[in-house]
């Protein structure tokens, strides 16, 4: 008989769900720098896995909507005429021996300019998903009042004598949610970047300012002026990987490398070409010709002698640029491999599709 010996039962203790409330500053902060993008991963991957929740108060929502379109505009534009003026006087006063480096610098910067606005437009509308599926709170009567109650008294954040009314309305509905029923025992977080008006201004600013400590303790309900310590403190293990498979993001080219690699698939494409054309010359298929002998009607089957020439002293150039082992001959899969990255860099550069020009 096999006799089982049993220990004493295992409590399995369940981490409670943590209630987030984030200031209005901290969504507009995240949707504007585009390498915040990992936060906003990560509160997503945590709302997935029941390990965060969102409460959103009206005011928040309305806040970002006000503010969200001159996010995404300034993203883009507020650096554009500040570069075109530098490159214009880099230009004009430049050193000769150098202006040409930062020029190219200056334009690599400027090319990626009308990426920071869409990465901004791409940020807005995850945040505001996240935003409407978080839990929505009305501003009820008794957070307005308690709010302006604060402000008869010149209690934080009245206390720099300035109208704080929303962000006393703010601190008030998180209050009223920490002192709600709260039968599955959550926990609560307040993070907010605006520490002139939440922080404890002659101690640590980590700390709230003490008018507010009633709610906030060691446990229940915390401070936060950074989302990623309170991202970290609920969830760490969702922060580091999350944040890890986020490193690994490809960092796009530059504006600069973009125009050397489409100046060497262009010389490379011509260079096939003008071997197809001796190819016909020799063949006989193309007939060389004087310039007074030139017909649009005969283009396709004469060259001209002169221009001729001139092509072929450019190849001569070609093959000891690259050397003429590297200029081919191809095979249809890497003629077309050629094609089709010359066309796809100056798609991305402006073109349209399918530009074999050269």
């Amino acid at each position: 008989m096999l006799i089982v010996q049993l220990g004493p039962p295992v409590h399995i203790r369940f981490q409670p769900m943590v209630k987030l409330l984030i200031d209005t500053c901290v969504w507009l902060d995240l949707a504007k720098n585009h390498e915040q993008s990992t936060m906003l991963s990560v509160i997503e991957e945590g709302i997935q896995q029941n390990e965060i929740s969102l409460l959103v108060p009206q005011i928040v929502l309305e806040e970002f909507e006000r503010n969200k379109d001159k996010i995404i505009r300034e993203s883009s534009q507020s650096l554009s005429g500040v570069f075109k003026r530098v490159r214009e006087a880099v230009s004009k006063f430049g050193d000769p021996q150098q202006k040409q480096t930062a020029i190219s610098q200056l334009n690599d910067v400027s090319f990626k300019l009308p990426g920071l606005g869409e990465a901004a437009a791409f940020n807005v509308q995850k945040v505001e998903k996240l935003l409407k599926a978080g839990t929505i709170i009305d501003t009820s009567n008794s957070a307005l009042l308690k709010a302006a109650q604060r402000a008869i008294d010149k209690r934080a954040p009245f206390h720099r004598h300035k109208n704080s009314m929303n962000d006393a309305v703010l601190m008030e509905l998180y209050g009223e949610c920490i002192q709600a029923k709260n039968p599955d025992r959550h926990r609560f977080a307040f993070v907010t970047h605006n520490k002139s008006d939440f922080s404890d201004a002659n101690g640590n600013e980590r700390n709230p300012h003490p008018d507010f400590t009633s709610y906030f303790s060691k446990l229940k309900s915390l401070y936060f002026i950074s989302l990623g310590d309170a991202l970290y403190r609920f969830c760490p293990e969702l922060t580091e990987d999350t944040t890890f498979i986020e490193e690994w993001e490809e960092i796009p080219r530059t504006f600069t490398e973009l125009l050397e690699l489409e100046e060497e698939l262009r010389q490379k494409v011509w260079y096939n070409r003008h071997q197809v054309r001796a190819f016909m010359i020799e063949e006989g298929r193309m007939k060389l010709i004087e310039r007074e002998e030139f017909s649009m009607a005969t283009v396709q089957t004469t060259i001209i002698k002169d221009v001729w020439e001139g092509a072929k002293k450019g190849a001569e150039k070609l093959e000891k640029l690259y050397g003429k082992d590297n200029l081919g001959p191809y095979d249809d899969f890497e003629w077309g491999m050629l094609s089709g990255k010359l066309s796809a860099i100056r798609w991305v550069m402006g073109d349209d599709w399918d530009n074999l020009d050269t």
